[in-house]
């Protein structure tokens, strides 16, 4: 984990609620596809997690939803620097993905897939994505996946572009291993269709984002885990699912 301060080069829409900000400072903690950065905003006591979308050199890209007052002040910037604490949790393992690894992504769930996509082709691999929305006017980053020269699928619960229904309408064929990140009930159904193993990203709340407040535990089959500290990201076996 590092903290310093990082300065606004862009900040522009994507959709109507999703923002794509590239900032720029020391990114040499982030070492994994799948980890998180926590921004202090001012006038607000904690920070805000938000998901590493890209690293290039000292460039950070995230891309965040404007859904509440730190994310909609966000929003508003057009310059200036953030206080980002940088390389927070475990990220993505691609050790284990095989050849042919399936990376699915949900609404807000998909940006820290296009790293994890860009690292796993960048290993000779052949990843193959889902990314699923509500609706066609939600996508986002479709182009970028295929230009990492991946194979795309997108799903929309209406309908309205690409499959209907949901990223487990698309989840056919072979493939060595998965990897998920979106809202916990897109989760629950990636985990139960899945014919592999694989890992998943998990969203909570966050105090201290470090693992220090106890705030976001959660219990596995191997005891309890801070999704912030021993996550996000937790393996398909380890997963105790909450009732």
């Amino acid at each position: 984990m590092k903290q310093g301060l990082f300065e606004i080069k862009e900040n522009k829409p994507v959709t109507e609620n999703v923002m794509k900000m590239k900032l720029e400072g020391d990114t040499g903690a982030i070492t994994a596809p799948g980890q998180f950065v926590n921004i202090r905003l001012d006038g607000l006591f904690l920070r805000r997690p938000i998901s590493v979308c890209d690293v290039e050199g000292n460039i950070l890209t995230i891309l965040y939803k404007a859904i509440g007052k730190g994310t909609e002040q966000m929003q508003k910037m057009t310059s200036g620097s953030l206080d980002i604490l940088s390389g927070l949790g475990n990220g993505y393992d691609t050790s284990c993905s095989g050849e042919n690894p399936l990376v699915i992504g949900g609404g807000v769930g998909v940006p820290p897939m296009y790293m994890l996509t860009k690292k796993l082709i960048g290993e000779g691999k052949k990843p193959r994505v889902i990314l699923g929305f509500n609706r066609s006017d939600e996508i986002f980053y479709e182009k970028e996946f295929k230009d990492l020269g991946a194979q795309v699928t997108v799903t929309t619960v209406d309908g309205s572009y690409g499959t209907k229904g949901f990223v487990t309408d698309a989840m056919t064929g072979e493939y060595s291993y998965f990897y998920a990140c979106g809202p916990e009930p897109m989760l629950k159904a990636v985990y139960k269709t899945s014919k592999t193993e694989g890992q998943l990203s998990f969203e909570e709340r966050m105090g201290c984002g470090f693992g220090a407040c106890m705030g976001c535990s959660c219990k596995t089959v191997y005891g309890n885990k801070r999704i912030c500290k021993d996550g996000p990201v937790l393996r398909k076996e380890e997963i105790l699912w909450q009732i």
